[in-house]
């Protein structure tokens, strides 16, 4: 039984899903692999059935009646892996912007005392390949905004390539996380660093996805921007309930 699990939440990833499940099985270290579908119509749930077939004891699917957020894909994800006893859980997207290989690297963060292990795009310059500037710019920005009214001392606390141990995510009240775009990864970054647990980031290097479109939309740009001032506004003056 692997004691790591890797939650990949997937809607319309009929592209990449076979490959993205193969790189991680053909890793050293024994990962198994969760796929949150949210009832994709291009039948990449159908595409993980039939893998199951070869890798039975380590993939596993968790389909959603419908596309519900990123944020709650993970939080199911999370649970399950608890239910489960995983102490290694990752984050990671289906479309090969995060290298499987460095699953390891993450992996060994957290081996090493880290609780939460941060693939970071932002930890030793800029390390983004294949993005236009506007994007580059609107996601550096919003790291530095982060920091700014958190005080969080994470250089990418947007960053969705993430390892947590299982104490973290039994730790932080899963039910009442806000945010369901990318800003979700804001919030279980903060709720970690006010639980004092240790978060260290790992550089990386992100790839824009090749196959597929991208899940970007204005509404999950203002989650983010206007969400995390209140969320920080929440933790002062809600302490017993954030």
């Amino acid at each position: 039984m692997s004691d790591s699990l890797v939650i990949i939440p997937t809607y319309n990833e009929i592209e990449n899903i076979e490959a993205i499940i193969r790189a991680v099985f053909d890793l050293k270290t024994d990962f198994h692999v969760l796929i949150v579908d949210d009832n994709s119509p291009d039948g990449t749930a159908e595409a993980v059935i039939k893998l199951q077939k070869e890798f039975p004891e380590g993939l596993h699917l968790e389909v959603r009646k419908e596309k519900s957020g990123l944020g709650t894909a993970y939080i199911h994800g999370f649970k399950w892996a608890i239910e489960r006893n995983y102490e290694y859980i990752f984050e990671m997207d289906a479309d090969f912007s995060h290298n499987p290989s460095d699953l390891l690297r993450l992996h060994k963060a957290c081996k090493n005392g880290a609780d939460v292990a941060v693939g970071s795009r932002y930890k030793k310059g800029v390390n983004v390949v294949n993005w236009p500037l506007y994007r580059v710019l609107l996601s550096y920005g919003a790291s530095f905004y982060v920091k700014i009214i958190t005080g969080m001392r994470v250089q990418d606390p947007t960053a969705g390539f993430v390892c947590y141990k299982k104490h973290v995510l039994e730790h932080v009240n899963l039910d009442s996380i806000r945010f369901i775009g990318y800003a979700f990864q804001i919030e279980m970054k903060f709720r970690a660093y006010l639980l004092n647990y240790k978060i260290e980031e790992v550089s990386i290097i992100f790839r824009d996805r090749v196959k597929g479109k991208s899940k970007m939309s204005s509404s999950i740009v203002n989650e983010a921007i206007f969400g995390v001032l209140k969320m920080k506004l929440r933790s002062i003056f809600q302490k017993n309930r954030f």
